[in-house]
């Protein structure tokens, strides 16, 4: 199986068309709708709550951009969906609604987020989900065993693998030397089979996502393009760019 054509024939809005100048957080409902009125796939993260529900926020914790505070692990679907972004009246939604609300009008990258200890509830969610729903999808995720996963129980879903070259800065700390190691040079690929790599555009090129891009046909897309600089070493280096902070096109 090769990456769908789709998810590089667009720009790819990370975490939907948000503009919190204009009062659009990522990954709330109007990020999603203005991605769909721009003809956008749709970029979007997900988290596990503490009934196994699909939440569709970036952070595992609560209070960067939303009322209250805490671990969503710590909370339910229901605690979570009455979570309002800050400064909206727009609450968190679960995947099962974005679904409903995209409608398959564009296509969804799903980021899998993972606390990196063998947990593969979130996946089994993501699947059940996804059954049921018609529109094009992608799964993909920064912790191999979550790609694996996804091999493992959506076979038939193109996957991907979320990367950068070093795994040496603080976001990182949390995990164990070898957990470290065994995420550089995507040295897990035979493992995980990607279909696709999403890489830090900072990073590119680099030689693990060329030879993925070059020699394996993975498609490559670069992460996360805000600049013209980055702009510009993404369309060298990739074959497309999942944004935020621009509309590509004005």
């Amino acid at each position: 199986m090769r990456a769908p054509d789709w998810l590089t024939k667009r720009p790819v809005a990370h975490r939907g068309l948000h503009d919190a100048a204009r009062g659009v957080i990522e990954n709330m409902p109007a990020a999603a709708h203005a991605a769909v009125a721009g003809h956008f796939s749709i970029e979007c993260d997900i988290q596990l709550s503490a009934d196994g529900e699909a939440m569709v926020h970036h952070d595992d914790v609560l209070d960067r951009l939303t009322e209250g505070s805490g671990p969503l692990l710590t909370k339910t679907a229901a605690e979570l969906k009455a979570v309002k972004f800050k400064d909206t009246a727009e609450q968190m939604m679960t995947l099962g609604d974005l679904c409903t609300l995209v409608a398959g009008r564009v296509p969804l990258v799903v980021e899998v987020k993972s606390q990196f200890a063998g947990d593969r509830r979130l996946v089994r969610r993501m699947a059940e989900v996804l059954s049921s729903y018609s529109g094009p999808v992608v799964g993909m995720s920064f912790d191999p065993d979550q790609v694996m996963a996804l091999r493992e129980i959506m076979p038939n879903l193109p996957r991907g693998i979320t990367a950068q070259r070093s795994y040496d800065d603080g976001h990182w700390d949390r995990l164990t030397k070898a957990q470290r190691d065994s995420m550089l040079h995507l040295r897990h690929g035979f493992a995980t089979q990607p279909h696709f790599v999403a890489y830090w555009v900072n990073q590119l090129p680099a030689p693990a996502p060329w030879i993925a891009r070059n020699i394996f046909g993975c498609a490559l897309l670069a992460w996360t393009v805000r600049t013209v600089d980055q702009r510009e070493r993404a369309a060298r280096y990739a074959d497309q760019m999942i944004f935020e902070g621009f509309v590509p096109g004005t």
